[in-house]
């Protein structure tokens, strides 16, 4: 573990108002100053929830903490360690002919107002997607039919067997009750509020909520403690509103905060005391690298439609820079893929030796002389190609700190080579808005996260065609018709398919060199965990590696729910 020394200024006023270590000076039985959840029995979170609880909507993108994975459960989960599906809601699936599908239910499943759960309540989510506007409405562009063939039993015919895109599916969409959601409106559903009491599998139903914080409730009979011997050890999660770092900091070493999953600077100088606070890794990069965070050109703008621009680009950034200085070592580069390490065993390096790119700002000059960017009227910036002068704007949003000081790093970087580039901090709601309508220069993502294939991630550069509002992929607003078609080749394909890693490495190349997205590094699943109460947090030190330690929404399907069934109170 790493040694204590002083706290950065960010916590430092923090720190002084706390003892040394995290601990819990109230009873572990009493509530710790909340009579309502005692202490001893209540996991307080934070991190994902920005606002107070309001979208109870588990169709719709957002929802609250817990609302999927607490709540609503999903048919599969995707185990990230044994890289494999592992039934969840469902008993088994299996591809019954090449475009057939059968999915087998577990029995004894029950809804939390005792109604079963059945074949008609996935017929009926799957029905859902026809109505138009609902997220998960594209698989119904290869998807024939849902039929219910018994109780226990689904069917689903397809026009096209997307088998990595179809896995995806699974993991990713949650089942809802058709008794209860039959009687909504395709507006209510597409636009809520909904039910704030859901009816829901999970381990958990919602116990109360404030503009603070949401309650969830331990159930007493949740399916998976006799189906899969799990059971989940506190009996209440609290999840609050996210607070500012110094508070955060103040609670996790008071002890009266459990898990914070928000990024907080310096993380390396508390992670020691007694007891100790913990991440996912026990040194640097501390954090669980889970989506690769890109620099997104806009491809409809020049000189940023030119490929060889932005290999010059790609050359004139340092990773390394915003890795250290930015984030402290707690993340890591990205690999010049953009593919994360979970799919390292796809990296091709014969593509990389080829089309690779490193921090070179030398060959960044020279490539864009190659290419013919020049500084024509000597004011230490290029060009166009028509010799037009030209400035380039690169928005994140404002109050992302991390973020807004990585924007300065790249300008800066861009700027040292004679590209005119100067960050600009706008609201998060602004930032979407240019990015889904392309109103914009250059920006950062990273919506390419962990999923069960590398398909995802190529379908996230390279997704045609490309409409008025672009809402999950292709921000770049690249059109090439062979990568796309490669992409939609790999959907396809069975991951023991010899097929399948020749795709994969042919995508690599043409991402590499034409870059439609810069990878620069890989966002962590900020993590930080107290001993004092709850212990036993998963973690992925060597033979230890366990699901993520997180309550954002994306990490349900990847199995989160089990953290709540390995940590164990603190003695």
């Amino acid at each position: 573990m790493t040694k204590r020394r002083h706290l950065p200024a960010l916590f430092a006023t923090a720190a002084l108002a706390t003892a040394a270590g995290c601990t819990d000076d109230e009873s572990p039985e009493d509530g710790g100053g909340n009579g309502e959840f005692p202490r001893g029995k209540t996991l307080y979170s934070t991190g994902t929830a920005w606002g107070p609880p309001g979208d109870f909507n588990p169709i719709s993108a957002g929802g609250v903490t817990g609302l999927n994975g607490l709540g609503y459960e999903y048919l599969f989960v995707f185990d990230t360690v044994e890289q494999r599906l592992t039934p969840w809601l469902a008993e088994s699936g299996e591809w019954t002919a090449e475009l057939e599908f059968e999915l087998r239910l577990r029995s004894g499943v029950k809804w939390s107002d005792g109604k079963p759960f059945t074949a008609e309540d996935v017929v009926f989510t799957f029905d859902l997607g026809k109505i138009d506007g609902v997220p998960y409405g594209g698989v119904w562009e290869w998807l024939d039919a849902a039929e219910a063939v018994d109780e226990h039993t689904v069917k689903f015919r397809f026009s096209e067997a997307r088998q990595q895109e179809w896995d995806n599916f699974l993991y990713t969409n949650e089942i809802v009750p058709k008794h209860v959601f039959e009687a909504y409106t395709a507006d209510e559903l597409l636009n809520g509020p909904l039910d704030a009491k859901p009816v829901v599998t999970g381990p958990y139903e919602v116990h109360s909520f404030t503009d603070a914080q949401i309650a969830w409730v331990k159930r007493d009979d949740w399916w998976a403690t006799e189906a899969l011997g799990l059971e989940v050890q506190p009996k209440y999660i609290v999840d609050l509103v996210t607070l500012g770092n110094a508070d955060i900091l103040n609670m996790l070493i008071e002890g009266r905060l459990d898990l914070a999953n928000n990024f907080m600077p310096g993380v390396d100088d508390f992670l020691t005391g007694d007891p100790e606070l913990t991440t996912y890794f026990d040194k640097p990069p501390f954090m669980a690298p889970v989506n690769t965070a890109m620099l997104i050109p806009n491809t409809t703008r020049k000189p940023l439609d030119d490929p060889a621009f932005r290999q010059a680009m790609a050359y004139a950034i340092s990773p390394g820079q915003i890795v250290d200085a930015v984030y402290g070592g707690m993340v890591s580069e990205a690999h010049p893929t953009g593919l994360l390490p979970i799919w390292e065993r796809y990296y091709d390096t014969d593509a990389v030796a080829e089309f690779g790119f490193v921090f070179e700002p030398s060959s960044a000059v020279e490539m864009l002389a190659a290419a013919g960017y020049k500084d024509e009227d000597g004011d230490g910036f290029v060009e166009t190609l028509d010799g037009e002068p030209f400035a380039l704007q690169l928005v994140v949003p404002s109050g992302w700190t991390d973020w807004e000081a990585a924007a300065d790093a790249i300008a800066g970087d861009l700027s040292d080579v004679g590209i005119d580039v100067t960050p600009a901090f706008i609201d998060a709601a602004e930032v979407d808005a240019a990015r889904g309508s392309g109103d914009f220069d250059l920006l950062i993502n990273n919506q390419s996260w962990v999923t069960n294939s590398p398909w995802s991630h190529f379908q996230y550069l390279f997704e045609l065609p490309v409409r008025d509002t672009q809402r999950l992929a292709n921000f770049s607003r690249w059109e090439d018709e062979t990568a796309w078609e490669l992409t939609q080749e790999l959907a396809t394909l069975a991951t023991d398919d010899p097929h399948y890693p020749e795709v994969i490495a042919e995508l690599q190349r043409i991402a590499m060199r034409d870059l439609p997205a810069i990878p620069i590094w890989y966002n962590g699943a900020w993590s930080q965990a107290c001993n004092a109460v709850w212990t036993g947090w998963p973690n992925g030190n060597a033979g230890e590696p366990g699901v993520y330690p997180s309550f954002w929404n994306e990490m349900w399907g990847l199995g989160g729910v089990r953290m709540l069934t390995e940590i164990r109170r603190a003695e």
